[in-house]
Parts: structure tokens; sequence; C-alpha cells
């Protein structure tokens, strides 16, 4: 299509709503499609406010999924879209790139005062896995050291330095040779973490305060013992706050449950309200002034868009709506009702195995039945399809409930929930109630994977088709 030809943004939306799936198949990730339809998953989504998604039909779907945890302060809050648009209004000298801006430094300056003492600069990114690869490159460059240790199971995100040090083979496999003298301990094993330090070679530990692959949360006294053995090994101690930051758990850092000071901290989703690509490191004087030693070195590392005006705009905007409307208090308290009602289905369903979370970080863990026959049947099934019971829940809170949550990893019989920070207590209380409904009808194994079976099998053939 010549160029003088396409339509505007608006006669887009108005007049090829419906063809998202056409067009992904023919141009995009055809076997992501695959997997919609056969969920039963394909809706046309035609927009998106505060907690909830909108399909095509105007019917509203409690969003606990949080495209991946960014939409803490509700999607499309009128607040992040208007500094957006003060931004384009002002013409700003945007990217000067020989030059500094000031919407950049407005944001590290904010950042940092709600940061740790330990960390003073920024170094702007635009996005997670772009800010971990900043700091595996500030961690060698800082100390001189070859290698990186990251936690079992941990993500960091899937570009070639961070999938690197990321725990889940199923992202990693095939990828390689990937960044060498990257290795991996145990989560919540000081011992095997000393015993690596130890060596002398570690230039980092990074960590997930949290681990978002299945929301695994650390031993009380792990991270602050991996910090103090990091400290002593003169290794640089790395909270990779991607997702657990901006309020997420409760605080505005994650780390601040442990009252933690680390080199280095990564930021990134949630913090430009979901609306624009961003992220950041935020490191120690230290670690900053060994990398940047000189003006011939000003440039050693840097990004493109990193720290553009739109982003910091945003970010600026979510910051005051977390402060304003008392965002990060919420998510204290939102977090605590939804663990007050959802621990108690441990003891009243025997395929509740865990319940568990910070804040509105939040999993719910299943395993096998007891009785002998389901059991059996349960490990028939895990063995073609390891993680399956966890759609059995999943997908009737879709379409029974138009509530979208998430399984927490590949194989892996945990869903999670990242809702937005803003959910109203009626809706954490009606998925509570759904949940512990479709636990129940999921717990009558048999029938329930029959019936589930027969259903994805349909759609899976016509997805085929």
């Amino acid at each position: 299509m010549p160029a003088e030809s396409l339509p505007s943004v608006a006669e887009i939306l108005e007049h090829r709503l419906g063809e998202e799936m056409e067009l992904n198949d023919r141009h995009l990730n055809p076997q992501m499609g695959r997997i919609l339809r056969t969920l039963g998953f394909d809706k046309v989504w035609k927009g998106g406010e505060g907690a909830h998604l909108i399909d095509a039909d105007g019917e509203r779907y409690l969003d606990l999924f949080g495209g991946y945890g960014v939409f803490a302060i509700g999607r499309n809050h009128p607040e992040a879209i208007a500094a957006v648009e003060e931004v384009m209004a002002a013409r700003t000298g945007n990217m000067p790139q020989l030059g500094v801006t000031l919407l950049s430094g407005v944001l590290a300056e904010q950042l940092l005062a709600r940061a740790p003492g330990s960390v003073a600069a920024m170094i702007p990114a635009n996005t997670g896995t772009e800010a971990v690869e900043a700091a595996i490159k500030i961690a060698r460059a800082a100390t001189g050291r070859p290698r990186i240790l990251y936690a079992e199971h941990a993500f960091h995100g899937l570009t070639l330095g961070s999938l690197s040090i990321n725990g889940s083979a199923e992202f990693r496999d095939g990828f390689g040779p990937l960044l060498p003298g990257c290795e991996p301990v145990a989560f919540g094993d000081l011992d095997a973490l000393e015993r690596e330090l130890s060596r002398g070679d570690v230039a980092a530990f990074v960590v997930e305060p949290i681990q978002g692959k299945g929301v695994n949360l650390p031993p009380v006294e792990y991270l602050p013992g991996a910090q103090r053995l990091c400290r002593q090994a003169g290794t640089l101690f790395v909270c990779d706050e991607v997702q657990t930051g901006i309020g997420r758990t409760g605080r505005f850092l994650a780390l601040e449950h442990w009252e933690l000071e680390p080199d280095l901290i990564c930021v990134a989703k949630a913090l430009s309200g979901g609306l624009v690509p961003i992220g950041a490191v935020l490191a120690s004087r230290a670690s900053f002034e060994a990398v940047f030693d000189g003006m011939e070195r000003a440039v050693r590392h840097g990004s493109t868009f990193g720290g553009n005006d739109l982003a910091a705009a945003a970010a600026l905007a979510t910051l005051r709506v977390l402060d304003r409307e008392g965002l990060v208090e919420r998510a204290a308290r939102m977090g605590a009702l939804l663990l007050e009602l959802t621990e108690p289905l441990c003891e009243r369903y025997e395929v509740v195995r865990d319940v568990r979370g910070l804040g509105l970080m939040w999993a719910i863990e299943f395993g096998p039945p007891a009785g002998a026959g389901a059991r059996r049947l349960w490990e028939t099934v895990e063995r073609r399809q390891p993680g399956l019971f966890s759609q059995l829940i999943t997908v009737p809170l879709f379409h029974e409930h138009r509530i979208l949550c998430q399984v927490a990893g590949h194989h892996m019989n945990v869903i999670k929930a990242l809702p937005a920070l803003m959910i109203e207590e009626q809706e954490v209380r009606r998925f509570a109630s759904a949940l512990e409904e479709t636990i129940a009808a999921a717990e009558r194994y048999p029938r329930a994977m029959a019936r589930f079976g027969l259903r994805t099998g349909l759609r899976a053939a016509a997805a085929r088709r």
C-alpha cells in the first residue's frame, strides 16, 4: 500500500476493528494466534479503563494480567495521557543527544529521592531487559571481574545478556551460546551463594526480590544475607525491580521490605503507566563513576531513546498518581485482603497446595488430588502436558466470570495475578469468589478434564483450520 494512501489512526481503529487475528496470523506470530483460539482468548479488545479490558461488545473483563504488570495505575489513566499530550503540545527539544533535557533530569531526581541512599545516579533505558543489560555491563566495568551470578528460576529479560541470566530453559534453549561467565545459584540458598562468591571473580549477583515466574518469595534472611555476602566479596548486589517495583508489593520498591541498599536497581514496566516504553538503572555513585570515569568515556553506554521526554513525562505523571491516590498503601491493603480471602482455599480444596504473595503480586499453586484414580489421571495428563490443570482454572475464569489472569510460568501449575493497584475492593472479592467456584468445579477432576479437553480440542481443531 503506497504511503500516501495510508488512513489515519482513527480511521484504522474505526474501519479495521476485528482484523487483529488475521493480521497477526499473516504478519506477526501465528503460533500465538493458535494458542488464543484454542483457549478461546481470541477476543477483539476495543478499549481499556482502570482495572478492566473492554471487548468489541462492550463487555468489561477484570484484567489480572496487567500487561505483565505495566498497568499499575490502571489502563489509560487520564493524567498519564495528559502528560504525554503536554509534551507533544510543547514540542520540546527532545533527544538532542549531544545535550541534556529537563524532564529526564527531574525523573532521575524523583526516583532517587524514593530509592535507598545507596544509589545516587540514573542511567536511562527503554525496557526492563535493557536495564538488566546495562547492570551487567556496569558491574563488569566497575569491578573488573567477569562472572555474573543469578538465581535459579529467575526471569530478567529476553535479550542476549539478560537471557544469559534467565533461569528458565524454555526461554534459553536454541539461542546459545549465551554470554559466558553467567552461572545460577539456588534461590534462597546463602551457602551456595557464598561458595561462588568466595572464588573472588564475581562482578554481580542479580536477583529479583520476589521471583516473577511462580511468585516465589525468599526466606526472611536471604536477601539481607545475600547483600552482606556480596559486600564482603566486593561483588555488586543488584536488585531487579522491573516487576516488583513502582508500588506493586505495597512499598515503592520491594527491597524496602528487607531494608536493602543495593549497588544497582533495575526499574521499568509500570514506571510510565503502561503508555511509553521505559527503563532505568539506579546506580551507586561508586559504580557509576567507575564506568563514566572521564570525558572520553561519557558515552561508553547509552540508548538512543533512553530518557526521551515522552517516557519521562509519563513516568512523572505515574509518580504523581501513586502519591496522590495513595496507590502504594492501597496495594498493601488490597493484597492483604486478597490473601485473607484466598489462603483458606488451602484447607478447603486438596488440589490447592499454596497461596502466596506480597501486596498485589499474588499466586496460587496446585498439586495432584489425594484420590488414587484422580491422582493417576493428573499424573498421566501432566506427563503429556505439564501445567494443564492451571488452564482448568484460567479458562473458566475468563469465559464464565470475565476475569483475565495468567499461568505464572511454563509447565507450571501456578496462577498469578498482577492487578492494577487501584483495583476496587469489590473486584478483589469478586475474583476470590469466582476463583473458589472454579476450583470447586475443577477438583472434580475426571469430569472437569473431560469437559475441558473436549472444549479445547474443538477449539484447537478450529485453530488449525
